[in-house]
């Protein structure tokens, strides 16, 4: 059986629902196992501004772009200091051919 996965606004209509209704009631309606939507609760209740805050493996996602975000930003520091060494031969060749 696939494992299905249920988005934030879902969870918390669901918990609605319950409030409202019996948690056996909700669940065989929406084919939930009543020990999930009691996590949900468990989870909701404990702290609701972070409760369902990710999918699965999200926070992978945002290591992934953060560490390519440092790497841009070496390369944006080294690429300047490359720059900068490039001006400097430059203008010692110039004071060279000058004298």
């Amino acid at each position: 059986m696939k494992r299905r996965s249920f988005t934030k606004e879902f969870k918390v209509e669901i918990l609605k629902q319950v409030e409202a209704r019996p948690l056996v009631e909700v669940c065989r309606e929406h084919e939930l196992l009543p020990v999930i939507v009691a996590r949900w609760k468990r989870e909701f209740e404990g702290n609701p501004q972070a409760a369902f805050a990710g999918k699965g493996n999200l926070w992978k996602e945002e290591a992934k772009v953060a560490e390519r975000e440092r790497l841009i930003g070496q390369l944006y520091a080294e690429n300047a200091f490359l720059k900068k060494a490039l001006e400097k031969l430059q203008q010692l060749r110039q004071e060279e051919r000058k004298r």
